[in-house]
């Protein structure tokens, strides 16, 4: 498909993600540009941008045309210098292979994620975004008319592998220097187009008003739809690209598939607003704060 300002949009999945073909993200986009790509975000879920060979400098530009930005993350340190992103570095431990939507830990967790590649192995190290608004939609009826009513408990504290190495004890123990506890609705109503989604993922802890047995296997029954096959899009990256997804509507993975060899991708996250339920109750802190030196407040 071809936007009325020249670019084109190809779907990459049958359910979720879109190659944008034609957009430099490095020079200035005109707002009429801007909207049309949002859109795309919206109707798609996952943008992936080839090729763009973006420094610091223009994925903060990028990213901040959809909204405010966060800093990289409540706890653990940004790029060196540049308080605004989050290095995903395999040699530091961080390996993302959980399925989660970023940051759900705190109240107001972000809007949207970018991610842009520096290092990638020659295989292996892909990303998998699901779409948990095509999951609520394959849940049978009885299953979508029980999670409409629940409410589950994220937090950045709870039970990790043991690390692998000394690095990675460092990371968790940053990760978790700082405790949160949050509450959100098991089924998210988003913001701009009203669609339902699962909003759990591996911060997703418990359930309220359940025990522990009882959360767990609720929640992985809810889990085991969204990353069913279908709502999966993968990226396999090459040095440059661009991913856009909307984190209030995706969870995403990324497989430890490449043994020791390097891996650096750069986040820079679009502040968020509080998570609504279907009956329009707002999300709520058990334990920690707001969160404010990380993301500020949107309306």
């Amino acid at each position: 498909m071809t936007t009325s300002t020249g670019f084109d949009v190809r779907r990459i999945g049958g359910r979720i993600g879109a190659e944008i073909l034609g957009v430099d993200l490095s020079g200035d986009l005109e707002p009429a540009l801007v909207s049309e790509i949002d859109s795309a975000l919206l109707e798609h879920k996952a943008l992936l941008f080839r090729d763009q060979h973006l420094d610091d400098a223009g994925q903060l530009r990028f990213a901040s045309l959809f909204g405010e930005l966060t800093t990289a993350h409540p706890t653990v340190p940004s790029v060196e210098g540049q308080p605004r992103i989050l290095p995903v570095d395999a040699d530091e431990g961080i390996r993302s292979n959980v399925w989660h939507t970023d940051v759900t830990f705190v109240r107001t967790p972000p809007k949207a994620s970018t991610l842009r590649s520096i290092v990638v192995p020659p295989y292996g190290g892909n990303t998998l975004i699901a779409n948990s608004a095509a999951a609520y939609r394959d849940l049978p009826e009885p299953l979508r008319e029980l999670a409409d009513r629940l409410w589950a408990v994220h937090t950045n504290a709870y039970d990790y592998a043991a690390p692998k190495n000394e690095k990675a004890a460092e990371y968790r123990k940053r990760f978790v220097s700082r405790t949160y506890r949050t509450v959100h609705p098991v089924v998210r109503v988003h913001a701009e187009t009203g669609e339902r989604g699962l909003f759990i993922g591996g911060f997703a802890q418990s359930i309220v008003g359940l025990g522990s047995s009882e959360s767990r296997d609720l929640l992985r029954i809810f889990q085991s739809y969204v990353t069913r096959p279908e709502n999966i899009v993968r990226v396999a990256w090459t040095p440059g690209d661009v991913v856009l997804f909307d984190n209030r509507i995706t969870q995403h993975y990324a497989p430890d598939d490449y043994g020791d060899l390097p891996r650096l991708l750069h986040r820079v996250t679009v502040a968020g607003d509080v998570p609504a339920g279907v009956d329009g109750t707002l999300s709520h802190v058990l334990e920690g704060d707001d969160a404010s030196h990380y993301t500020p407040a949107v309306a």
